[in-house]
């Protein structure tokens, strides 16, 4: 087995097996299901921006104390 042969193998992976959801998501004919992806990939960052503030803030509050 050779590297070229592993890294084929990476490739296929990833482009054929991983990525196959994608790919028929973007031949649907419906934007917001093509988008749904963005979407909640969006209001994960949110979530998570929304709770390190919090933490900020609980920390804040410990040092003024």
């Amino acid at each position: 087995m050779t590297v070229n042969s592993i890294f084929a193998a990476i490739e296929f992976f990833f482009t054929e097996v991983l990525f196959f959801p994608f790919e028929y998501i973007r031949t649907l004919d419906n934007w917001w299901i093509q988008n749904l992806v963005s979407f909640i990939f969006i209001s994960i960052g949110f979530i998570a921006f929304g709770y390190w503030l919090n933490q900020l803030m609980k920390s804040k509050n410990i040092a003024n104390s």
